[in-house]
């Protein structure tokens, strides 16, 4: 059974919105500009933004999902999914890739860095999700850089650098 868009929109909207709320509750710890209550409210903002894109359909083009193949007794069946990189044999193992992924940052992220260990994570998933490699590429390369900027800039959570040099 699948839920429409509008529902699973509404849940993170409320989701999001508890969250920040939370948050909000949180009391901030004297002396510092960043607290503990800074990241659920941020997490909660961020996912309310996320349900409301998607109640409103926003980077959705609403075109049908499955094919219908019609049949000689003027039924219609639905078309096989097509056959890509993960399809078929394979397709089942796509399941274990977050957990290949985490475990791949933890063992490669304080030698090569956050950088570019969640660059690598970012290409592997975005690929492994059908993006090509015109937007897989970009995604990695600016994406690490904006959590960078958001954690080890601005919340001051302190990123393995590994490979790079740290004064970026």
């Amino acid at each position: 059974m699948r839920l429409p868009d509008s529902v699973t929109g509404s849940f993170l909207v409320v989701l999001g919105a508890a969250s920040a709320y939370g948050g909000w509750l949180l009391p901030p710890v004297p002396g510092q500009p960043v607290g503990p209550n800074v990241f659920p409210l941020v997490i909660g903002i961020g996912l309310a933004l996320c349900g409301l894109a998607i109640v409103f359909g926003i980077g959705h083009t609403f075109e049908e999902e499955e094919e219908l193949i019609p049949l000689e007794d003027g039924l219609a069946a639905v078309a096989p999914p097509p056959q890509g990189k993960l399809q078929g044999k394979l397709y089942g193992l796509r399941a274990l890739l977050p957990p290949a992924l985490l475990l791949f940052y933890v063992v490669a992220a304080d030698r090569l860095g956050f950088i570019i260990t969640a660059a690598i994570i970012v290409y592997v998933t975005s690929t492994a999700l059908g993006a090509k490699w015109k937007l897989a590429l970009p995604l990695a390369a600016l994406s690490p850089f904006a959590i960078h900027l958001i954690f080890g800039k601005l919340l001051r959570v302190p990123l393995p650098a590994g490979l790079l040099p740290t004064p970026w």
